[in-house]
């Protein structure tokens, strides 16, 4: 019989040994370091997250992001999986149930999580929970020899350089949508040292950035100034940006299906849609639930 207790104590060994078993089939493999620094990056915290056990071998997870969401305190689900022979009994709905309390005790008032749109059975679980769509994204992966750049040559007056965040409230401006959880500047900053960020300057002026992890490949932002597009400031930052490339492959996950400039952008690089997501939410202090 599974116990489901809170992961404070399991070591990173065994949770990485359950996810790897639980996304075994999943189209994007993570290695033990990228699984490391993906939590770290989406703000896993151990004791808010819970595991169902049997014996002391770790069989289903949710792994808990916390931080703020909307200026919300909320939790992010960064991984729930369940091993394949372990389905079918309902574990990632007992161990949601089973967290609500202790998540109500920390004063999380959201639940976030997304979900890929062809899993409808997870889907379904989700919005029997009270889970509703909160928006729809697009995510692009290219291997880096199909990827198309075009050599284009900047009007004199713009230049590109590396930079911090120092400027990240001038960059909130250029958005065309706020970035998912993982693409935010909160989660960006938690591993600073793992990106590289590109700026587009007029003169002094920011007006375009693009901000990539070169480990994983995974652009996070790329948005140029509404006042300064269409003159090829997006084209060389990208261009810019595979310079510091180490994946074989570039990553652009969680971009709003209705934001057509991104994806034109993407696909004049032969980067087309590889899928969709949904973005969905839950408020959870108002969820019946015993108390920890």
């Amino acid at each position: 019989m599974e116990i489901i207790k809170s992961l404070n104590n399991t070591e990173f060994d065994s949770l990485y040994i359950a996810f790897k078993g639980a996304f075994k089939d999943y189209e994007i493999q993570w290695t033990k370091n990228e699984l490391h620094t993906m939590l770290h990056r989406r703000g896993f915290v151990p004791e808010l997250s819970f595991g169902a056990f049997e014996k002391d071998k770790l069989i289903a997870f949710t792994l808990n992001g916390i931080g703020l969401y909307k200026n919300v305190k909320t939790a992010y689900d960064t991984g729930t999986g369940t091993i394949k022979e372990y389905r079918g009994k309902g574990l990632a709905t007992k161990i949601f149930e089973y967290s609500l309390p202790y998540l109500k005790k920390a004063n999380i008032e959201n639940y976030l999580l997304e979900v890929l749109q062809y899993n409808t059975k997870a889907i379904s679980i989700y919005k029997n929970l009270g889970f509703k769509i909160e928006r729809e994204f697009n995510y692009f992966v290219q291997k880096v020899e199909n990827i198309k750049v075009k050599d284009r040559q900047l009007d004199s007056i713009y230049s590109i350089r590396l930079l911090d965040l120092s400027g990240y409230k001038t960059m909130n401006s250029f958005f065309d949508f706020i970035p998912s959880w993982q693409n935010s500047f909160v989660a960006i900053n938690r591993k600073l040292e793992d990106f590289k960020i590109l700026g587009a300057f007029k003169e002094n002026e920011l007006v375009g950035h693009c901000i990539l992890e070169p480990k994983s490949g995974d652009i996070t932002q790329i948005a140029v100034n509404k006042l300064h597009r269409r003159k090829g400031i997006a084209s060389l930052l990208f261009k810019e940006i595979l310079n510091y490339n180490k994946h074989h492959s570039i990553k652009i996950i969680n971009t709003q299906t209705d934001c057509h400039s991104i994806i034109e952008f993407l696909t004049s690089k032969d980067i087309s849609i590889t899928g969709k997501q949904f973005e969905m939410i839950k408020e959870i202090q108002n969820t019946v639930g015993n108390n920890v």
